[in-house]
């Protein structure tokens, strides 16, 4: 579990494909390393990965085919920057949302335009995860909490402010880029415990 915090931008430092699945080798600079042992869980690009090893101020993980096909972790290539967050120990400060890292689809980026000092984005989303995302609720792109603006057809709108420019990824995308996309689990238990019986 995680909040959509993100504490660090890591770097992929190295890129392996093995039979179809794909391990990679990200550095960080801030984390706190004893969050970070072997067979920890951590988020990257807002997907929970399991730390495969350690090695100084780097450490790798294994992405399934599962995971490659759900999320733009396969996109990534040496040199990428990662947002990355460890995992929510009880008695952490929930600063962002309940976050699980189970990304439930990748989105699109249509428009980047400046709000003031913010960044505005809208965010295309598949149809049948709309009904998940509402207007001052929250979700999760490529690991970063966010508080959605409104909503649109098949589309939503987030403000990025500066700060969360300079410390995620976030401050970086452009039209048509693709996000992992998480939406908030809250709305998915209300559907289920509303929903008739079977």
């Amino acid at each position: 579990m995680f909040t959509g915090i993100v504490q660090d931008m890591g770097t992929v430092v190295e890129r392996e494909e093995r039979g179809g699945d794909l391990h990679l080798v990200i550095a960080f600079a801030q984390l706190d390393e004893t969050r970070l042992g072997v067979g920890d869980s951590v988020c990257v690009q807002g997907c929970c990965l399991t730390v495969a090893a350690r090695a100084g101020a780097t450490f790798s993980a294994d992405l399934s085919r599962e995971t490659l096909s759900l999320t733009t972790l396969g996109e990534l290539e040496i040199g990428a920057p990662v947002n990355l967050e460890p995992a929510l120990r009880a008695g952490d400060v929930l600063g962002g949302h309940l976050v699980s890292g189970h990304v439930d689809a990748i989105a699109r980026i249509t428009s980047v335009e400046s709000d003031a000092r913010s960044r505005r984005l809208t965010v295309a989303v598949p149809t049948d995860l709309m009904r998940y995302i509402a207007r001052k609720g929250s979700v999760t792109l490529d690991g970063v909490s966010l508080t959605v603006n409104e909503v649109a057809g098949a589309s939503f709108g987030v403000n990025i402010i500066p700060h969360t420019q300079d410390v995620t990824t976030l401050g970086a995308l452009a039209a048509g880029a693709s996000v992992n996309l998480e939406v908030d689990q809250l709305a998915r238990y209300v559907e289920r415990l509303l929903r008739p019986p079977a």
